[in-house]
């Protein structure tokens, strides 16, 4: 069967779990890896270079977008992040799964340059848990909150653009649907074509 590994492309409202999900995934399966991301950022206290991000200079960084050298980049808070694409496909090529966790800016970027990708939107069970969510972490105003939940009603109007939606009810639920979502994927005919076809139809 093929031997690739799957570029699957986790996106999600802030407060609903998605990074959780993801790394709790990447725990349980040693094949799987959570693609670091780029940032012309200054690393925070504790953050490692290449673990929690890969910190590089805002001169470093144009060239790189320049080079295409990104499978996608945005800017947030005044710093330019993105997810550089040599080590992506490196892992990939190796057969192991990367997941990119990132907003749907991005995600779209991805669709663009990398279709053959698995697209997941993590959805909250309904929007009073979302808003629970953001206010159970007590870090943020009333009026940051409220901007957050109107960001997640924009963004899912890109819910159409993506292969499947999961709803994080449950931790422990959210991450055997997603290892349901990669198993079945892993299956999918036109990915292992070229095996079926030197193998069986030669």
């Amino acid at each position: 069967m093929n031997s690739k590994g799957l570029l699957v492309v986790v996106s999600g409202p802030s407060g609903v779990g998605k990074g959780t999900v993801c790394a709790e995934y990447v725990k349980k399966h040693d094949d799987c890896a959570l693609s670091v991301s780029a940032t012309t950022r200054a690393a925070r206290e504790g953050e490692r270079d290449g673990v929690n991000y890969y910190f590089i200079g805002e001169d470093e960084f144009v060239k790189k977008i320049n080079e295409g050298g990104f499978l996608e980049n945005a800017v947030f808070c005044g710093n330019r992040y993105g997810t550089p694409k040599a080590p992506v496909l490196k892992m990939l090529e190796e057969g192991r799964d990367v997941i990119l966790e990132i907003e749907v800016q991005g995600a779209m970027q991805v669709r663009s340059s990398y279709p053959e990708g698995v697209f997941v939107f993590v959805l909250p069970p309904d929007m009073k848990t979302l808003e629970q969510r953001l206010r159970g972490r007590n870090t943020e105003s009333d009026e940051v909150i409220e901007k957050r939940l109107s960001r997640a009603k924009e963004e899912f109007n890109f819910i159409e653009k993506y292969n499947y939606v999961l709803v994080n009810d449950a931790v422990e639920n959210a991450v055997r649907k997603l290892g349901e979502i990669i198993k079945a994927e892993k299956c999918v005919m036109a990915r292992n074509y070229e095996y079926i076809k030197k193998e069986f139809l030669s």
